[in-house]
């Protein structure tokens, strides 16, 4: 088994990560290894459905997500264009990874990764990307569902818009952070791809809450990217969906899945616990379930009208030859 060097071995290398990672936890932005912030995923007394209850907290607003995206209802959007991506082809941008005691969170260098375009309100820096699962083979795990299929997972890339210096001052504005939801779909194949082999090494090195581990693989976002045709999306407005559920969010949904083998997708479930201060118990089923769409709606590229309109030009021109040889043969006939 490869060996990883945990982030107490590392020194004082990442501190500028390390702060804005307690920042984020003291605020709420990311799931932290305490029961003290009073929320799980399967626990009767605090699963999703007391997340309402928790004060100061937003679960049961009317922008919530995930949501369950009906393709029939999505309306065309034609500003919805590419985007820009920077430093996702960076292969040091990935510092840490860590058992959040909810999920499995990878930080990433500061201001090295920067998302625009695709008709965000602004420029946005990566901070982190995390996953939500189901229970390997047996029960999918995304957040987000398109017209009620569930993926195997979901990777979220939380992006903060630039110019804030706090969080705090984010999570109050409609669009302070932009969120990239990328699919996994499960193949038969074995250990690929390999940046996802890769990045999953590292889980045996996490198994309990509030474990860390560096990340030193050479892995791009590209590489974990591969086959997403990135300018095919989903785009709604939302919330964090986890507590405290702040309606902050630019939702992205990208179309295509992530494809990754069974036994890559399987160590999620097998390989993580949840809060140790609990009775230890495996980390499957951290996802939230779609929450009512209310009045939004979910926009995407303007679908193309060039099959329809040749279509329609063939016919037409079907309908000349036939109304013309009908015509010849009402002359030679009378």
């Amino acid at each position: 088994m490869k060996t990883h060097r945990s982030i107490k071995e590392t020194g004082e290398g990442q501190v500028s990560n390390m702060v804005l990672f307690s920042l984020l936890l003291l605020v709420g932005l990311f799931p932290v290894a305490s029961s003290s912030i009073g929320w799980c995923y399967n626990f009767p007394s605090c699963n999703e459905s007391t997340w309402s209850s928790i004060p100061g907290a937003y679960c049961s607003g009317s922008r919530q997500s995930p949501i369950n995206i009906v393709s029939a209802n999505v309306q065309d959007d034609v500003n919805l264009t590419s985007f820009d991506f920077t430093g996702f082809d960076d292969n040091r941008v990935m510092t840490e990874m860590t058992n959040t005691g909810r999920d499995v969170m990878i930080m990433l260098a500061q201001e090295k990764m920067v998302v625009k375009g695709g008709a965000l309100p602004g420029i946005y820096y990566s901070k982190q990307f995390h996953l939500h699962w189901g229970n390997g083979s047996s029960m999918p795990g995304s957040e987000h569902t398109i017209n009620g299929e569930r993926f195997s997972m979901e990777m979220h890339i939380v992006n903060v818009k630039a110019g804030y210096n706090y969080i705090s001052s984010a999570l109050l504005d409609p669009t302070g952070f932009a969120v990239l939801g990328f699919f996994l779909e499960v193949t038969n194949d074995t250990g690929k791809p390999k940046s996802w082999k890769a990045l999953t090494s590292y889980l045996p090195n996490i198994s309990n809450a509030g474990d860390k581990v560096a990340v030193m693989e050479n892995i791009t976002m590209d590489s974990l990217l591969e086959g997403v045709n990135r300018s095919k999306y989903y785009r709604y407005l939302g919330s964090l969906t986890t507590p405290p559920c702040n309606e902050a969010v630019v939702w992205t949904i990208f179309k295509d899945p992530i494809k990754v083998s069974q036994d890559l997708i399987g160590l999620f479930s097998t390989s993580l616990f949840f809060n140790k201060s609990m009775t230890p118990h495996l980390m499957v089923d951290n996802f939230r379930h779609a929450q009512p769409i209310n009045n939004r709606v979910v926009t995407s590229q303007e679908r193309s009208t060039k099959g329809n309109q040749l279509s329609n030009s063939v016919n037409l021109q079907i309908y000349d030859v036939f109304s013309l040889t009908a015509a010849l043969l009402y002359i030679c006939w009378f």
